[in-house]
């Protein structure tokens, strides 16, 4: 039946449905139809990237809620049990202990059982396949379950074990980000962008730490410090619209869900915004930043060499190589018990949170000056109005629990990350960091205990605005005064642990012997001077278009490069592209029937067939320095490049011939 039209009155314009001219307020709902196909056209002139972004953010704040919630509920059961279980210190004990080791050993067997790309935090691989090497398999989507399970188990343990979450939360992101990628390809048809990924993959980096801490600033920070040795202002953009929709999205959760009036930092502080510290404890700030950069360069020195340990000895290496949620369990078991309360927990605060850990620290009260006539009473539960009674025992006194933690967390923590579970380093760090302000806060305020005197006032010490040893700290505080004093320890920090050993990541990208280019410290040690003449590997395998068939066969099975570099000629050698081996032996399955038939062919044949050659559109000559080559490789996230000169291809240059040169020149030879 055909539809009945008419026309207005008093219009001379097309006609329109009786449905249309009938319907109520016909004038409104074009204009709401008009401004709707208005904003319709406006959204779809926005590259498609920032939807991308946007959903990335969200998504990736309501797993994050999603897991804080459950892991919230666990560890609230398992300190009901541990309270309600009576006073047999057996029991006690054993529901202590018994947890967490079950816990970890579901968390290191069920993650492990699924895919072994679970364990450890994932941001030394990350570093690895964003400098572009390609893992296998590393960033598939069916690794996301098992991390999320194993790391909701581990974080359950709460404070015992003394893990994070930010790391693999991060591989996490950068997973889901590969995952929607690959998704928005096969919906739109487009053909797969190594450079698109590769920012995409950047900017799930800083979502990773924003919907882990609320902070956007920080996310972008990490992503720029941590993940890429080079950082493009065009990522920058990304990466904080993603970081700041699921910073948002996060915090705005815990709005809806009644837990905070309106959208606050984590971690509250309340330090005097007239006078937070004086001029002179500036000296103090960068004395602590020195302490921390030397303190970290021991943990680095430690940690390594007791991971070579566990992978070196004949019983450790084993348990591992058979059986590794035994192993979880044994390391677990020594955790929980050293953190017993009624033990050697009772000198280490080990009934706090890793959070209450870091909300007493950043108390802004002198523990000090206040139990210096006074002694406070431990109490049979913590008080939450008292926390920081936790740090006190009337021997050890603040000093003795803070100095007792320290060192016991230090050489626990390294003891957990040998433990093959998905887990985090970030946030236990973090709280030495800020143990290590505060015991030197408390010092202060003891041997000043009227304050500094400055311009003729005296203001007190607040050893909590120590305790602020990280820049992250400023986000997650929502304490901005402290920022010149804080940075200046920063810097310091970062000075000292930079000259003095590799980062935490690099050095376990050295440990697991992943594709690792070094960097180049300074000049003197004659990177310039250096060219790649001196380094680079003249013994390649090049293909010319008339090369026979069967000589290209004969190269094909007795290498196993993945490609060759193509010359015009046997005689000429000049450089005009690169041939992929797994499409050259495609090709040469699929032979022509010429060939079959006994004729003499060449390469040129299979490239006219269909074989595709690659262009080569960045080169290197002999009198290239090492420095450049160096700043290409790591700019570019290259692998390899082809050495010519005056066209002619005379070798190669991948990251095996750097690292040599450049551990050649930071290590020379004894003269002989």
């Amino acid at each position: 039946m055909e539809e009945l039209v008419g026309l207005r009155e008093g219009s001379s314009g097309k006609p329109v449905t009786l449905q249309e001219l009938w319907g109520p307020c016909p004038r409104i709902r074009g204009r709401i139809r008009r401004g709707l196909e208005w904003l319709k056209e406006k959204l779809f002139r926005v590259d498609e990237d920032w939807y991308f972004l946007a959903i990335l953010g969200v998504l990736m704040a309501l797993i994050s809620y999603a897991m804080n919630f459950a892991i919230g509920r666990v560890v609230r059961a398992h300190k009901w049990l541990y309270g309600e279980i009576g006073d047999s210190h057996l029991l006690r004990y054993l529901s202590w202990t018994v947890y967490p080791v079950a816990l970890l050993s579901f968390s290191s067997g069920f993650s492990q059982s699924i895919t072994p790309f679970s364990g450890g935090s994932g941001l030394p691989e990350l570093k690895t396949i964003l400098s572009g090497v390609i893992l296998e398999n590393y960033l598939d989507i069916k690794n996301f379950g098992a991390k999320v399970a194993g790391l909701s188990c581990t974080l359950a343990t709460g404070s015992t074990v003394f893990l994070g979450k930010v790391g693999p939360f991060v591989h996490l992101s950068v997973m889901i980000a590969a995952y929607l990628g690959q998704v928005r390809t096969r919906t739109i048809g487009e053909s797969e962008n190594k450079s698109k990924q590769h920012e995409m993959l950047v900017a799930a980096a800083a979502v990773g730490v924003a919907t882990v801490f609320a902070a956007p600033f920080s996310g972008v920070l990490f992503s720029i410090e941590v993940m890429s040795s080079h950082f493009t202002v065009w990522n920058y953009w990304r990466g904080f619209f993603a970081a700041t929709c699921g910073a948002f999205t996060f915090r705005l959760l815990a709005v809806f869900n009644s837990e905070q009036e309106t959208i606050t930092s984590i971690y509250k502080t309340s330090f005097p915004v007239d006078v937070p510290f004086d001029l002179p404890e500036i000296f103090f700030f960068v004395a602590l930043g020195a302490i921390c950069g030397v303190l970290s360069c021991v943990y680095l020195f430690c940690q390594r060499t007791f991971l070579g340990f566990i992978k070196t000895n004949r019983f450790t290496s084993k348990l591992l190589a058979t059986s590794k949620p035994l192993y979880a369990a044994l390391g677990a078991l020594v955790l929980a018990s050293i953190t017993y309360p009624p033990g050697v927990g009772r000198f280490m605060a080990s009934r706090l949170s890793m959070r209450q850990h870091l909300d007493t620290l950043f108390d802004n009260n002198s523990w000090a000056l206040m139990t210096r006539n006074s002694s406070p009473p431990w109490p049979a539960e913590p008080d939450p109005q008292n926390l920081w009674f936790e740090w006190y025992h009337p021997r050890f006194t603040i000093f003795g629990t803070l100095a007792f933690f320290l060192v016991m967390k230090f050489w626990m923590l390294i003891l957990a990350s040998t433990i093959p579970m998905p887990a985090g380093f970030f946030m236990p760090v973090f709280i030495m960091g800020a143990a290590i302000g505060r015991l030197l806060g408390e010092a202060l305020s003891l041997a000043f205990p009227e304050g500094i005197v400055a311009g003729g006032v005296i203001n007190p010490i607040m050893p909590g605005g120590y305790a602020l040893a990280a820049l992250l700290a400023f986000e997650l505080t929502g304490q901005i005064l402290h920022a010149l004093p804080v940075l200046m320890a920063v810097l310091m920090a970062n000075a000292i642990s930079q000259n003095c050993q590799p980062s935490f990541y690099n050095g376990t990208i050295m440990m697991k012997k992943l594709p690792y280019l070094p960097r180049i410290r300074g000049r003197k040690i004659g990177s310039y001077p250096t060219t790649v003449g001196h380094f680079m590997n003249c013994a390649i395998t090049t293909l010319a278009k008339d090369t026979p068939l069967e000589q290209v066969v004969k190269v094909v099975t007795s290498t196993d490069e993945a490609q060759y570099p193509l010359v015009e000629s046997t005689e000429s050698q000049i450089l005009v592209g690169t041939v992929r081996r797994a499409q050259l032996v495609q090709a040469l399955h699929a032979q022509p029937a010429c060939w079959v038939a006994g004729q003499q062919c060449c390469l040129q044949d299979l490239l006219a067939g269909g074989c595709p050659m690659e262009p080569v559109t960045l080169q290197l000559s002999p009198e290239t320095s090492l420095h450049q080559t160096h700043h290409l490789f790591e700019l570019l996230n290259l692998q390899l490049l082809y050495v010519t000169s005056r066209g002619r291809a005379v070798g190669a240059v991948t990251w095996v011939e750097l690292k040599k040169a450049i551990s050649t020149l930071t290590n020379p030879p004894a003269p002989k």
